[in-house]
């Protein structure tokens, strides 16, 4: 048999609604264990591994306020170890969010006016404190 037969990934959405009943100093770490309790109950197995991408979401607003669900990719190898891992969307959805806060946005929004056929063009460049927005 190949490793491919040998392993198993699935896609999961976990809620965490249970978190809340938790005080509020231990939501997030109950999470972690709802995590680890979903992925033992679903892949029997009890070797279970977070992912740190994962782990760095569920953290990534604190001790008190951590997602409410997450989408998960549990992936079962040979040797029964399951891995535990954020699905790409989010994290692609992250990365998007991440490159608009940069100044991306910008861009967008001048191609979306020039593209609308506005008579209001807006050019995009460093401006030093001596020089002015030129608006045509």
């Amino acid at each position: 048999m190949s490793s491919m037969e040998d392993t198993l990934a699935r896609i999961y959405t976990i809620n965490f609604s249970k978190a809340w009943l938790t005080p509020k100093h231990k939501r997030t770490d109950r999470v972690i264990n709802m995590i680890k309790e979903f992925a033992t109950k679903h892949m029997k197995s009890t070797q279970i591994k977070i992912d740190q991408e994962l782990n760095r979401y569920i953290w990534e607003k604190g001790k008190t306020n951590p997602p409410r669900k997450v989408r998960v990719r549990i992936i079962k190898d040979e040797d029964d170890q399951v891995i535990v891992s954020l699905y790409e969307d989010i994290a692609l959805d992250k990365e998007t969010r991440e490159k608009s806060e940069d100044g991306n946005e910008v861009a967008q929004d001048t191609a979306n006016l020039e593209s609308s056929g506005s008579d209001v063009n807006i050019k995009n460049k460093v401006v030093s404190s001596d020089e002015e927005i030129t608006k045509t």
